[in-house]
């Protein structure tokens, strides 16, 4: 660090508090205009999130510039100043432009008070992430059309039953012409519920009478007038009839929500409590997006009717999705949000590693798409919203907030950890696969953005669509809906005992344990260390110092002890986490004959070099990090192809899976919180699976072998080449908690699989 050779005057309002000299950091040359820092408010202040680990999370490489004292004489109001954000989980905030600095107080070895840290980050921005991150709050951004709903109007039912009719006309397969013939079917008596409904404003469905119901809608604004729609709801069937424009028949729409729509969304509202602020983005017209919505959301509980204008972002047809965009008032950042989409390329690129692509929703083309596999689409989007959540905040708790809470103003903020990135929880499948089981419907279901557009601007004119070529989706858009496993805790997990995060340090680092009958107004320096800056006074009520349990029993009833003063802040994993999780036993090896399937257990899997066990209870394989190179190898040296593929699993437990092939063959499956704790599951499975296979090869040909690998003479390896690797220290402990050891690594010579 370099001084930069100029004095600030830091004013709050129209007060002078003293002067800060600027300090630069890496290849920054940020300068306060006019050399005055003008301090226009304080920041709320946190509940549970350090300051310096939000602004870390949202601008991570935007610090502009350090600030400390170099006066003869002490500034009280700036140590006043300091203080207080200190310990308070405030910041200082100065408006320059559409940017906000916020200055950050921080704790110094060398005793340099008052120093700060100085971020920029855009108008609103912390504000609002502020708020979800002490909620334990991310954003989720659903598309509309063939992602939660199919929409149609009387114009495109005809045109897509024409285009039906001409294709059946031409199709010489009697079984495709079949399917298309029931396809047809399905759209013709749709048609006929929305014409019912559109001439008589009543629907006859299955000798039952089903009237409309006026449904008043509250006005996004006061430049909206009171609306009044006729509404007529089938819940069984899924089915909603609409009109956008009441005072127009012509824009009668039928729409068919998406099974367990119900289910995702009560997750997202579970208890009354926000996991996730939602927001729409579509390419549809405004008013029809706004109803669509409001079909999914009648009571908006997941969006008010206040905030529809903001957080349902139409998109012009043809254009990209941003969540910049999404979020272009500071509404939440990038890094905290996540997308429900059926398309991934209508987003951005560096959008796309964020986007939980689903298979297109084909109620006519494959109705029975939603219901062949075990979990429901939506059931398993809400599975991966659930675990996203999970993983983010156990990173942010356990890795972010524990780094922070030891740095001092002294240290270089480019050593920092990285922020945690929903991009880091989703995966990204192979583009052309089906995970519903069905291809692509060969022409899109309902109503696109153009097509809707079109409608409700030319409401008095015929549309003319052209039903020849109908438009077709890119199977490149699809992706798996393979999803992570809600995070959960094992039963027999231990939890370290490490300092809360939110116990913030003092600011020369160690837990500072305070007593309210201590504190005097004012600045109390008789009993307080001289390289500690005094405390801010404390004001009538709320003060900063909240007495809390010393002991907070956790899941696996292990007490911890925790150091009272700042509200403290416990790493947990809440049991709506773990919605969808079930405790899995451990299992053997499967026998010889068989390659180890999907299912093993949390406990008996790890990414983190854990031991695995044969029947017999030996430890003999490698590190996971090392399996895939290993069976790579084995491969390369057997010249077979080895290949990782994602697939489905069909149970409950959604966790990333991946299959191992050898030259076609399936040796191995393995299951994991991530694609790459998936793969070296995988690979570890088949290396077992291709043990046993040699073991079973060799034994005739050799006599009895000792089925103990570790046990076998040189002489006897037959094709087993063993390298110990020792570990750094035999002293030392895994990330895991167990004992480090050296293990032997395994190269498999080919001519046990070439038989």
């Amino acid at each position: 660090m370099s001084r930069l050779g100029y004095k600030n005057i830091v004013y709050h309002g129209d007060v002078c508090l003293g002067e800060l000299d600027t300090i630069l950091v890496s290849d920054e040359n940020f300068q306060f205009p006019n050399n005055e820092i003008r301090i226009r408010h304080i920041s709320p202040s946190s509940e549970r999130c350090i300051p310096l680990s939000i602004l870390h999370t949202i601008s991570s490489f935007s610090l502009r510039c350090k600030l400390e004292s170099s006066a003869p004489v002490e500034q009280p109001h700036l140590i006043n100043l300091h203080a207080s954000c200190f310990y308070e989980f405030k910041t200082a905030v100065v408006v320059i432009g559409d940017e906000e600095i916020h200055l950050v107080a921080m704790p110094s070895k060398q005793k340099k008070f008052p120093c700060f840290w100085c971020y920029s980050v855009s108008s609103g921005l912390y504000n609002s992430c502020l708020g979800m991150l002490n909620l334990r709050c991310l954003a989720i951004v659903f598309d509309l059309d063939e992602t939660l709903i199919v929409a149609n109007t009387m114009k495109s039912f005809e045109d897509r039953i024409e285009a039906l009719r001409s294709w059946i006309a031409r199709e010489p397969d009697q079984i495709r012409a079949s399917g298309m013939s029931a396809e047809l079917k399905r759209y013709m008596d749709d048609r006929t519920l929305l014409k019912q409904y559109t001439e008589n404003d009543c629907v006859m469905d299955n000798g039952k009478v089903f009237k409309v119901q006026q449904e008043e809608v509250p006005p996004p604004s006061e430049n909206y007038e009171r609306i009044v729609r006729p509404v007529i709801r089938i819940p069984e069937r899924n089915l909603v009839l609409t009109r956008i424009n009441p005072e127009n028949r012509d824009t009668s729409v039928l729409v068919r929500l998406r099974p367990a729509w119900e289910d995702l969304r009560s997750y997202l509202i579970a208890k009354g409590r926000k996991r996730f602020e939602v927001y729409v983005c579509t390419m549809a017209e405004r008013d029809y997006a706004l109803e669509m919505w409001r079909l999914l959301d009648p009571e908006g509980h997941l969006i008010g009717s206040k905030q529809l204008l903001d957080r349902v972002v139409c998109v012009k047809s043809g254009s990209r999705k941003s969540l910049l965009n999404v979020f272009q008032r500071g509404l939440c950042h990038p890094k905290m949000a996540m997308v429900i989409d059926d398309r991934c390329k209508v987003w951005e690129d560096k959008d796309q590693p964020r986007v939980h692509v689903v298979p297109a929703f084909t109620p006519y083309y494959a109705p029975q798409a939603e219901t062949a596999n075990a979990v429901p689409v939506l059931c398993v989007a809400r599975n991966v919203a659930c675990n996203v959540r999970g993983c983010f905040f156990k990173e942010f708790d356990e890795n972010l907030l524990r780094s922070i809470s030891e740095v001092f103003y002294e240290d270089e903020a480019v050593n920092l950890p990285a922020a945690p990135d929903v991009s880091n929880y989703l995966m990204s499948e192979d583009a052309n696969f089906a995970p519903n089981g069905s291809t692509n419907a060969p022409m899109s279901e309902g109503l696109n953005g153009l097509e809707v557009e079109r409608r409700l601007n030319q409401s008095d004119e015929k549309c003319v669509v052209d039903s020849g070529l109908p438009s077709m989706k890119n199977s490149s858009d699809l992706k798996s809906e393979t999803s992570l496993l809600p995070v959960a805790v094992a039963s027999n997990a231990t939890v370290p005992a490490t300092v809360v995060p939110s116990q913030k340090p003092g600011l020369l680092g160690a837990p500072i344990r305070r007593d309210n009958s201590s504190m005097k107004h004012g600045f109390d320096l008789r009993n307080q260390n001289s390289a500690q800056p005094p405390l801010p006074k404390l004001h009538g009520q709320g003060g900063w110092i909240v007495e809390e349990e010393v002991n907070r029993v956790l899941p696996n009833n292990r007490p911890v002890s925790i150091a009272t003063g700042l509200p403290s802040h416990a790493s947990q994993a809440k049991g709506e986490e773990a919605i969808m999780a079930h405790d899995l036993h451990k299992q053997n090896l499967p026998p010889a004959s068989q390659p180890p399937e999907i299912g093993v257990s949390q406990n008996h899997v790890s990414s983190n070099s854990r031991e695995f066990q044969t029947e017999g209870g030996k430890t003999n394989l490698l590190p996971s990090y090392l399996s895939i190179g290993v069976l790579q190898e084995i491969g390369k040296r057997c010249s077979s192809k080895v290949e990782f593929r994602s697939v489905v699993s069909t149970s409950k437990d959604l966790q990333f899976s991946v299959e191992v092939l050898f030259t076609g063959e399936k040796i191995g499956v393995g299951m994991g919180k991530t694609r790459k704790d998936a793969q070296q599951q995988a690979a570890e499975n088949a290396l077992h699976y291709l043990a046993e296979k040699y073991v079973a090869y060799i034994t005739p040909r050799s006599g009895a072998m000792d089925r103990d690998f570790d046990k076998l003479s040189l002489e006897n390896e037959n094709g087993f080449l063993w390298d110990t690797i020792i570990s750094e220290s035999n002293e030392g402990l895994g990330e895991d908690g167990l004992r480090k050891e050296s293990t032997p690594e395994v190269g498999i010579s080919g001519d046990a699989f070439n038989s």
